[in-house]
């Protein structure tokens, strides 16, 4: 089944058709930014151009969303519009769009592809997979069925929480050097070891594909990986999410 799968972020939102089966993405990836700031309207407004782009009309679409969901509604907003707290994401974005939606967390969605098809397939015990971007997403999956809805980036760390020091945001914005910023991460990743014990700890999101600039300052008890699939993960996920609901 091909569906329209979404990742919105804090700086961009990215679309693609996947096959929902395979995992495999059936078209050349779309992309905007996010519009600042990015409200419901303004999001909604994204949203129509890549349907129009995609010429996609009244089929499902699966959204990987940065924001706590739970029976269709958000109950946080990170680095979006606080105008989406406890705001009704599926049903206003059905009437605006006039298709069918899924929405999951982004990390979470992120996740499930990479656990569906990338290094987290088949991994028995507890597997934690962080997106670094503009914050820090977290998806938990133990024996490989998920625990929807972690936020462990706002764990506290110094005068604030972990994503305002080891996301690539906070790389960029702190101005910090990779060695710098690798230990600003190896702090918080062994954090989550000393919380959770996990078995397998996997990176995504965008700086993922510079592991090796920042790899020699981590040093963390447990096997830790970057995502195979890099950053179309929370598009496949996004997707699959949508089509395992009827």
């Amino acid at each position: 089944m091909d569906i329209l799968g979404i990742d919105i972020g804090g700086t961009g939102i990215k679309a693609n058709i996947v096959n929902s089966r395979t995992g495999k993405l059936k078209a050349e990836k779309f992309k905007i930014k996010t519009p600042n700031p990015a409200t419901p309207e303004a999001i909604i407004q994204g949203l129509q151009q890549i349907i129009e782009h995609f010429k996609w009309e009244g089929k499902k679409i699966g959204i990987g969303f940065p924001a706590v969901i739970k029976n269709g509604f958000t109950a946080t907003a990170t680095n979006i519009d606080e105008q989406f707290i406890n705001y009704n994401l599926k049903g206003n974005f059905e009437q605006a769009l006039k298709c069918p939606i899924v929405a999951v967390n982004d990390a979470d969605a992120a996740g499930i592809a990479e656990m569906s098809y990338g290094k987290g397939k088949g991994v028995k015990g507890l597997v934690i997979f962080i997106t670094l971007g503009t914050g820090i997403g977290s998806a938990l999956f133990f024996n490989g069925k998920l625990l929807a809805n972690t936020e462990l980036g706002h764990l506290k760390y110094k005068k604030s929480v972990f994503e305002k020091y080891a996301s690539n945001s906070a790389r960029e914005r702190l101005k910090l050097s990779w060695s710098k910023w690798g230990k600003e991460l190896n702090v918080y990743l062994n954090h989550l070891y000393l919380l959770l014990n996990p078995d397998l700890i996997l990176i995504g999101g965008g700086v993922s594909k510079h592991f090796n600039q920042y790899k020699a300052y981590i040093d963390v008890p447990v096997r830790v990986e970057t995502a195979s699939l890099l950053n179309d993960a929370g598009i496949i996920g996004a997707a699959m999410s949508a089509a395992l609901e009827p």
